[in-house]
């Protein structure tokens, strides 16, 4: 392999965000191994994409699974440029209603999935003694929580905390490796594929409907999330409009001890 060639990896692969990513890192000519539970899918995108491709079939709530790619991945390609902990489920309805098996799937691959790739690549990055990034997938939905996501929401806020600590950590290292959350908004994916409980149904619609309208697609949200890799950002928010929008609102419920008030409910 070509020393000069950076190496992404991204979890979460097969489709969507994931997928995105895996295309615009090899259109950048980076080389990208896709990781997905997915396996089917996976070989088919690493198959359109070409050469620089390789799918690495991995359930990231394995830990065995996650550590197993970091070794095929060092075996094959010897270092890590990127490593885009993105893979992530969505489960909706009322919190007491969802089943335990749904909430410790959110649990499991939105946080756990993050942990075991850091608990699987970062050792080794640091190993490596050279200039690195890790891209952690979190959601506007890490700041500001909806009803009938709770899992969700509960994920994707644990994951801005989980990379704030992560940077602190390899910061007091003077470690190479650099950290940056990755905080989507509406992107057309796959992601509201699993049919909703008839209690968030009508929700998880217009929400779909929602996304469909006004979301990027995975080829338009990719290109921000590198341009903004490159210019080295901590906080890569490619829609930020939806943030900004919500945030003003959200700490002056904080300062002031209000309620929480949802407009759409």
């Amino acid at each position: 392999m070509n020393r000069s060639t950076q190496v992404a990896v991204i979890t979460g692969a097969a489709s969507g965000i994931g997928e995105g990513l895996a295309r615009e890192a090899a259109r950048r000519g980076m080389s990208v191994v896709l990781a997905d539970v997915d396996a089917e899918r996976l070989a088919a995108v690493a198959d359109s994409i070409g050469s620089a491709a390789t799918a690495l079939p991995t359930d990231v709530a394995n830990s065995s699974s996650a550590e197993a790619l970091a070794e095929r991945v060092y075996a094959r390609h010897g270092q890590v440029d990127l490593l885009f902990n993105n893979a992530g489920v969505l489960s909706t309805g009322f919190s007491w209603e969802i089943p335990e098996k749904r909430w410790n799937q959110a649990l499991d691959v939105n946080v756990g999935g993050v942990v075991n790739g850091l608990r699987a690549f970062v050792p080794r990055l640091l190993a490596a003694q050279r200039p690195a990034r890790i891209i952690n997938t979190s959601s506007v939905g890490g700041f500001l929580p909806a009803p009938m996501m709770a899992p969700y929401s509960a994920t994707k806020f644990a994951i801005v905390a989980l990379t704030e600590s992560l940077a602190g950590e390899l910061r007091m290292l003077k470690s190479s490796i650099e950290v940056s959350l990755l905080a989507p908004g509406p992107v057309v994916s796959g992601i509201f594929r699993e049919a909703a409980p008839e209690a968030s149904r009508s929700f998880v619609e217009q929400l779909s409907q929602y996304n469909n309208a006004h979301g990027l697609t995975p080829m338009q949200f990719a290109p921000l999330v590198f341009d903004a890799i490159d210019r080295g950002d901590y906080w890569i928010i490619p829609q930020p409009e939806i943030l900004d929008q919500g945030l003003p609102e959200r700490f002056d419920m904080i300062r002031q001890r209000k309620a929480p008030y949802f407009a759409f409910f």
